[in-house]
Parts: C-alpha cells; structure tokens; sequence
C-alpha cells in the first residue's frame, strides 16, 4: 500500500501534455521553463498587445485627440482605470476570445483590436472613444513595441538573474580554491601552474562583463505607421509634431525610440541582443568543457548520488553530464541565436512577414539558455577539487620551472638560457633532483641559486591567488 501511494504521489507530479510534448521545453524541461510562459507564450504576446493598444488610446487621449462629436473627450481617472483593468485582468480565458475573433479575421493584432472594441462597449462613456483603438498604426507598430517589452522583461527578470547565478557559483569557487595550485595545460600540455580558483575567476570576469552590456541594452521600438513616415498622423492631425509625440510615448515605455524606420524596426537590437547572448553562451560551453576535461584526468571529484545511474550497463559510472547537458542546450540557443542575428535584420522593400514566424521563438531560445545555466550550476555544485592528483601531477613535471629558471639566467646575463634548458628539458623527464643538478652548476649568485633550489612547482603560480580572490 506503501509503494502504491509513493507511485500515486509520483506520478501526479506529471501531467500527460508533459509526457507528449514535443518540445522537450514543454515536456522534460517543462518544470524549469514554465515561468517563461509568462513572456513568451501565445497568451503572452496577446497580453503584451493589449498593453501596448491600452497605452496608446491613454496616449491619444492625454493630447487631446480623441473626440466625442466635435467635443474633445475628457475621461475621469475612474474611466482610465476601466482602461488599465482591460489590461490587467487579461487571462488565459479571455484569451480564447481573441483566438475566436481571429479563426474570423485570420488576423492576430486585428483580433486584439476587436478584443478591446468590444470591452470598450460594456462602458457607455468609453464606447465612444472605442474607433481610436489602433488610431494610424499598422500592426506591426503595436507588435514592436510588444515584443520590445516582452523582451526588455523576460531579460531583466529571468535571463539575468539566471546570469547571477551562474556568475555567483563561480565567483564562489574562486574565491573557495584560491590557493590550490595545478598545472596548467596550453595546447593540451603541461604549462607554467595557475590556481583552480584563477581559472574560475577568468570565467567569472568574462561572463560579469557581458552580462552588463547585456543588462544596459535598450530595445528600440517605434511607432510611425503604415511605412515609417507618419502618413496617416499627419493627415488627420497635421498641427502635431507626431515624431516627437511618438518618441515621448517609446520612452515613456522605457524603450528606445527608432525614428528611421519602414512599416517594420529593423530589429537591430534585438540582433545585438543575440550577439551577446550567443558571445556568453560560447562562453560558457567553453566552460563547461574545460570542467568536463579537468573531471576525465580526474583534477575533479563530482560527488555520486546513491540513488542515480549513471551507465545502464557500467555499475561504476559517474558521468558530467550536467555540463555536457549545458554544452547541448547552450549549443541549441545559439543556433537560434544566430538565426535571429541573420534573418531578422533584412527584411525585403519596406516589409515581408518572414520576421514573424521568427519572432515568436524568442521563448525556444532563452529557454534552451535556461535549461543549460541550471545545468551548468547543478554541476558545479558537484565537483571540488582531487587534492591528491593535483599535486601529484604539480610533483611529476617539474619540467614547469625552465620558465623562471631561464628568466633567472637571462637576468644574471648567463649565455644561451632558452636553449640550454631547451636540451635539458624538451621531451624529456625531469626530476627535482637532475633540476637541482642543473641548477648547481649556473653560473649565479649563491643566494639566487638557493632561491631556485628551493622552488616548487606548487609555489611557481605568479599573482593567481591575490586574482582568484580579488574577482
């Protein structure tokens, strides 16, 4: 009975559209991702529109410009509150509405327009006003600025706290392994020693500093109709400066106003977006490869969990594949990435619609970016450092010290120091002893020569530990 109610409670935990998703997004991955719904779902974009429609008619009216007959129509703040609450209290059941509305006018931003028309005539003040809904835009006005803010807070809300999150694990480990000594390995051999907390610190710097040009970009909007050049607006109300009118309203909504346009924005920031997005996530896989090749020379502990599997065949198996999870869902984000960079900046004449099936991936690709950041800190929260063979590996390759030996040498002015440390070392075996020999017979001051003799492979890692700490 016991087992039953553990596989009951179990299996509730799963419903079925995760199970036939076909999205791993949606099915998988579905607990992780779902608060993205909240900006990048079809329910969201229509939330986001309204919105956007909202303002602008709250807009017009603050100019003056929506009439009642011949009478400019002035609303009391309990008429503009009605206004807001068409906003707020737009759900995923009124949303059907919408959806119904377009399986008629097969038309997504119209049905949005009919949506507000038809709260505005359950008010009889606000019916009047209800043909400024849309006044001169084209759809794609509302949708820029839409996808704009959309953009602006899944950015602020999730991509970048998930950013600090990766940024504080390494900073963590930085500062945690500021001391401990390895080798380095440039072209995959041993080099001169660093810190493990240096190599997570030079991480941590890198995705600290992207992550702020990230954080400042400003995606620009605009709103100047049918093919950028406020044709109707001037028109039905010549004696407006409608540039700088739209300016005002983009900036009120805390974007960047784009005054160069056609009927489209050309979605250039959101192109830098992606550049940045896809320089950190290169990043990152970079990272996640270095930890998972640190764990196959076995510099890395991860720690087991009893109850997990790791090989169905191999008893022993603890796999990274939380890093290498990271490296294919990063790798995934950025292949979208790069297709937003490259399709949505052209567009043909003064528009075409391929941009908008483009458009409503932007969840897909943070998304895959998500799932892959988590993954990225579940599997740092595993490793620490295999104290025994990292100091065995600094121990076996004293090799390392023809670097500052040769310095040494260079500086008390002894011939040939590259080359004659070039035939000791190169390809060779050396040992704390035959280094020490070598070092008996220079040519140096005695107190320099003691210096030498008594340096470490461990010793020899320069300023990494102050580095690893200062991050």
């Amino acid at each position: 009975m016991l087992i039953f109610r553990r596989l009951c409670k179990f299996s509730s935990q799963f419903k079925e559209s995760t199970l036939t998703a076909i999205s791993p997004l949606d099915g998988r991955y579905a607990s992780q991702t779902a608060v993205i719904k909240d900006y990048f779902s079809e329910y969201a974009l229509m939330k986001y529109r309204i919105k956007v429609e909202i303002e602008w008619l709250k807009f017009l009216h603050s100019k003056n410009m929506i009439k009642q007959g011949n009478q400019v129509l002035n609303l009391t703040a309990l008429d503009l509150t009605y206004l807001d609450l068409i906003y707020d209290k737009f759900d995923v059941t009124k949303s059907f509405r919408v959806k119904q509305i377009e399986s008629t006018t097969n038309h997504d931003v119209k049905s949005i327009e009919y949506y507000i028309k038809e709260e505005l005539d359950k008010n009889p003040i606000l019916h009047s006003m209800k043909e400024y809904v849309h006044f001169c835009c084209t759809s794609e006005d509302i949708n820029n600025i839409a996808y704009s803010l959309m953009m602006t807070d899944a950015k602020n809300n999730l991509l970048m706290k998930s950013l600090e999150g990766v940024i504080n694990k390494l900073v963590q480990l930085s500062h945690d392994h500021h001391n401990v000594p390895m080798l380095s390995r440039t072209h995959g051999q041993v080099a001169s020693p660093t810190t493990v907390g240096k190599e997570f610190a030079n991480f941590a710097h890198r995705i600290r500093n992207h992550s702020e040009l990230l954080r400042n970009l400003k995606f620009e909007a605009k709103l100047n109709g049918a093919v950028g050049n406020y044709n109707a607006h001037l028109l039905a109300y010549p004696n407006y400066d409608w540039p700088i009118l739209s300016k005002q309203f983009i900036e009120e909504l805390k974007l960047k106003h784009n005054p160069f346009t056609t009927q489209i924005e050309p979605h250039d920031s959101v192109a830098l977006y992606y550049s940045y997005l896809n320089l950190i996530n290169n990043i990152l896989v970079g990272l996640s490869r270095d930890v998972w090749s640190y764990i196959s020379i076995n510099y890395f502990e991860q720690k087991s969990i009893k109850s997990e599997v790791g090989s169905s065949t191999m008893p022993h198996k603890v796999n990274p594949i939380d890093f290498e999870n990271c490296e294919g869902n990063l790798g995934l984000s950025n292949s979208l990435a790069q297709h937003f960079m490259n399709k949505l900046v052209i567009s043909r004449y003064q528009r075409d619609l391929s941009d908008s099936t483009v458009m409503r991936n932007h969840g897909v690709c943070l998304g895959y970016a998500v799932v892959g950041y988590r993954s990225l800190i579940k599997g740092l929260d595993k490793i620490s450092p295999n104290y025994d063979t990292i100091l065995n590996d600094l121990e076996n390759h004293w090799e390392v010290l023809a670097e500052p030996i040769q310095q040494i040498m260079r500086q008390y002015g002894v011939p040939n120091p590259y080359e004659q440390l070039k035939e000791l070392t190169r390809g060779q075996k050396i040992t704390k002893d035959s280094l020490r020999e070598f070092i008996s017979k220079l040519a140096l001051p005695e107190d320099i020569k003691k210096k030498l003799m008594t340096l470490e492979p461990k010793d020899y890692i320069g300023n990494a530990d102050k580095m690893a700490r200062l991050i």
